[in-house]
């Protein structure tokens, strides 16, 4: 599902790609469920006229869909409302820290990975001690999108 850099008996070790720009969440996602660096994917997005700083991108979930969809992958038709960490798919793109500004939702990018019975969230927020985060009771998602890999 998520692309694996170490494999042993005991857990699943991820990589997680951290955003290098403070408003990449979403390409940084993007790019963490398809297994590409954060600059492949910046290049990729850029070139698709999607960008970081461009404001829409922080409030609508299209271009993150839109992005996906480009390497096969597809998404959930709408936003789920999120009950519990246990009700989520495998994958799935979450909304942490949502807010609203003059009227408009905002929230940070963040992908839920269950591989082997593991779970994790990773988050790309470049201050984190740790991009790969299991700190469930700290996180607050409002709602997800599942996500589902077409077999290759």
């Amino acid at each position: 599902m998520i692309h694996v850099v170490a494999h042993n008996k005991e857990e699943t070790q991820v990589k997680p790609v951290v955003q290098e720009e403070k408003t990449g969440c979403g390409i940084a996602s993007a790019a963490n469920i398809v297994g590409k660096t954060y600059g492949e994917m910046k290049q990729i997005a850029n070139g698709m006229g999607i960008y970081a700083e461009d404001e829409s991108l922080w409030s609508d979930t299209r271009y993150v869909r839109t992005l996906l969809s480009r390497f096969g992958v597809t998404t959930s038709d709408g936003e789920i409302p999120f009950t519990t960490w246990q009700a989520l798919p495998d994958l799935a793109l979450l909304s942490i820290k949502h807010h609203r500004e003059n009227g408009t939702d905002f929230w940070h990018w963040v992908v839920f990975s269950r591989e082997e019975g593991v779970e994790c969230v990773l988050d790309s927020a470049s201050y984190l001690e740790s991009n790969r985060r299991t700190d469930f009771d700290a996180m607050t998602p409002k709602w997800f999108i599942e996500v589902r890999k077409s077999a290759s």
